[in-house]
C-alpha cells in the first residue's frame, strides 16, 4: 500500500476550502483522517462498502470488528435505524453532540462491512465543528474507527495519525490535539434496559441518571474465541505500545510502593524503565523516563495524557513501561482504567 497522503492543516482562513477538499475525497470513495472531540477518526462513506473496506485494509483491522457511524443530524439517524426507544431519545437529547455512541437495530441501507455483519449499527454525533461540517459537506454518514494501526494507542494528535498511517490513507485534517483523549461511551439501546458496552467520555453514572437501570455489559479483559461483539474495543488487542507494559492498580500509597519496588528490581537487572504516572506518585518515585497523567482525582487529565504518554514512552527505547493505576475510577476514569487494562501485558 503506497498512497500519497495529503495533510490539510486547518485554520479559520482555509476552513471551508479544507472541508470541501476532504469531503470530495470521501465522495470519491477515499479515506480521510479527521479530528473529533475524543480521538482522531479514520473516515469513509459509511454506505459505500468498497470505501469502508479501505479503512480495514489501512488499519489492519479484523473484519468482524464493527465501526462507529458518525452523523451530523438526527435526520440522518432515522435513515439508518429501525426504531429508537424513548429512553434512547433522552440520551441523545442530553449528550448529542458528544462522546456517546448508541447501538441500534439497523436498516438494510447500512452495509454488512460497516457493522461487522451484525444486525445493529453503532452511531454517534461528534461534538466537533470540523467533524460535523465534514459530514454535512460529504452528504453522507461517515464510518470512522480511530485513525491508527489496529492495536496501537489511539491517536489524539494529527502527528500520531501520520506516524501510523502515512502512505495508507488519502488525507489527514490536522487540527492539533483533541479535547477529551479517550473514545466515546458505547451503549446498546436495542432492549428494554440500556447496556453499557464500553466506558468512555460520558460517565457510567451519568448514563444511569438519565436511563435508570443501565447495566454494564463490557469486560475490562478481552472476550475471546468466536464470540460476536456489538462494540469496538471488546475483543481484539487495543491501545497497546510495542514496549512491554505493566499496570499497577490499587490505592495511592500501595501503588507508589509497588512501583518503587518494580523500578528498583528493574534497575538491578540493567533495564531501562519508563513511568506513566500520577503527580502524587511521581513525588515518591522516579525512573529513566517519566510522563505525567496529572492528578489522581482529576481523571480528565489522565484521559488527555493517556495515549500521548504511551506513544511518547514507546519511542524512548525502554525495556518496560510501568503505569500508575491509582487514577480515580469514576466518570471518565472508568474509561482510562478500561483502556489501560486492555493495553497492559501484565496487571499487578
Amino acid at each position: 500500500m503506497n498512497i500519497t497522503t495529503e495533510v490539510f492543516r486547518i485554520d479559520s482562513i482555509n476552513f471551508e476550502e479544507t472541508i470541501k477538499k476532504a469531503a470530495l475525497i470521501l465522495k470519491k470513495g477515499g479515506i480521510v483522517a479527521f479530528p473529533t472531540e475524543t480521538v482522531y477518526g479514520l473516515g469513509a462513506d459509511a454506505l459505500n462498502p468498497e470505501a469502508v473496506r479501505k479503512i480495514f485494509r489501512a488499519k489492519g483491522r479484523p473484519a468482524d470488528n464493527p465501526l462507529i457511524v458518525h452523523i451530523a443530524s438526527k435526520e440522518q439517524l432515522y435513515k439508518l435505524v429501525m426504531e429508537v426507544p424513548v429512553y434512547a431519545t433522552g440520551l441523545m437529547d442530553a449528550f448529542w453532540p458528544g462522546p456517546l455512541t448508541l447501538v441500534l437495530k439497523r436498516k438494510n441501507v447500512v452495509p454488512d462491512i460497516t457493522t461487522g455483519g451484525l444486525d445493529t449499527v453503532a452511531i454517534r454525533m461528534p461534538d466537533n465543528h470540523i467533524s460535523l461540517e465534514l459530514i454535512r459537506e460529504a452528504g453522507t454518514p461517515i464510518a470512522a474507527p480511530s485513525a491508527n494501526v489496529s492495536g496501537r494507542p489511539s491517536p489524539t494528535d494529527a502527528e500520531h495519525v501520520i506516524a501510523d498511517l502515512a502512505g495508507r490513507i488519502n488525507a489527514v485534517i490536522d487540527d492539533g490535539s483533541v479535547k477529551i483523549g479517550v473514545e466515546s461511551t458505547v451503549v446498546d439501546v436495542t432492549g428494554d434496559i440500556p447496556v453499557i458496552l464500553r466506558p468512555g467520555g460520558i460517565g457510567i453514572e451519568d448514563i444511569r441518571k438519565l436511563a435508570g437501570d443501565a447495566v454494564i455489559g463490557y469486560n475490562d479483559r478481552l472476550v475471546g474465541g468466536e464470540e460476536a461483539v456489538r462494540s469496538p474495543g471488546m475483543k481484539y488487542t487495543h491501545y497497546s505500545p510495542q514496549t512491554e507494559m505493566v499496570l499497577v492498580e490499587g490505592k495511592g500509597g500501595e501503588v507508589s510502593d509497588k512501583i518503587s519496588e518494580l523500578v528498583a528490581t528493574g534497575h538491578e537487572n540493567g533495564m531501562l524503565l519508563g513511568l506513566l504516572i500520577t503527580e502524587e506518585t511521581a513525588s515518591h518515585v522516579s525512573a529513566d523516563e517519566m510522563y505525567s497523567l496529572g492528578e489522581r482525582d482529576k481523571p480528565e487529565q489522565a484521559a488527555r495524557s493517556l495515549f500521548t504518554g504511551l506513544r511518547w514512552l514507546d519511542s524512548r527505547g525502554l525495556d518496560v513501561i510501568i503505569v500508575d493505576g491509582s487514577v480515580k475510577h469514576e466518570g471518565i476514569g472508568a474509561a482510562v482504567l478500561n483502556r489501560l487494562r486492555k493495553a497492559a501485558d501484565r496487571i499487578i
